[in-house]
């Protein structure tokens, strides 16, 4: 099947997991915020040297493409094509949203009286506003990346038929003014890690599903605002 690396770094949290026929092998992340570029190959060498390796024997590398931060999603890609490149594998890019709602399905198996479920994703986007998707219990999109702006009417048309529930960094904005809708559903704490991405690396493996290294880039979604620079003196 193959012995795949997969990055995620689209959000605040920095992950790594060498994974070798869908079975994860090592880990290492870190939820501290603004450690991608000095924690990540780090994170890298630790798990290709703590599962006895070497870096030459993966069959290719996987990366989270986004939507999410700007930076994050330069630095994890930036880094998987330069492997890419050096080691001559292939890149596979995993929707880092799909990949979420994968990961919220994992901790919230579903019974028989919950067939109509549906799962919706959201990283911060600062605001009111996240970028969220919405997928089923087969992790099926049902509803395509968007950034949304939430307020009491947010994923209406879905709700009158389905409970949604809501994960990620961005869902708690959702709890002020959809919280206590009865169809809705949150899961408190969830965070994006590279040992979701494992099972959709793996099928778009074997598939054959990789990315042009000259010309794949991440999924901003939006396009990136720089702030103004607070520096005294300046206006």
């Amino acid at each position: 099947m193959g012995l795949i690396l997969c990055i995620e770094s689209a959000t605040e949290v920095c992950s790594v997991v060498l994974a070798r026929d869908e079975k994860i092998l090592g880990v290492r992340e870190s939820s501290s915020r603004n450690v991608h570029s000095a924690m990540l190959t780090l994170f890298i060498e630790e798990i290709i040297q703590s599962t006895g390796f070497e870096i030459a024997a993966l069959d290719a590398i996987a990366v989270s493409m986004g939507p999410g931060s700007y930076t994050g999603l330069r630095i994890g890609v930036a880094t998987a094509k330069g492997l890419c490149y050096a080691l001559d594998k292939p890149l596979i890019a995993v929707p880092t949203l799909q990949a979420m709602a994968m990961g919220m399905n994992y901790q919230l198996p579903i019974t028989n009286d919950q067939s109509g479920i549906l799962f919706c994703p959201m990283i911060d986007a600062r605001r009111m506003e996240v970028y969220a998707a919405v997928y089923d219990q087969n992790n099926r999109e049902v509803r395509e990346a968007a950034a949304e702006v939430i307020d009491a009417f947010s994923f209406q048309e879905l709700l009158a038929a389905h409970t949604i529930v809501f994960g990620g960094e961005g869902a708690d904005k959702c709890k002020t003014v959809m919280g206590e809708h009865p169809n809705v559903m949150f899961i408190d704490g969830f965070k994006t890690s590279a040992k979701f991405m494992v099972e959709l690396a793996g099928e778009k493996f074997r598939q054959k599903q990789f990315k042009n290294l000259a010309y794949f880039e991440p999924f901003y979604l939006k396009d990136f605002v720089a702030g103004k620079p607070r520096v005294k003196g300046l206006n």
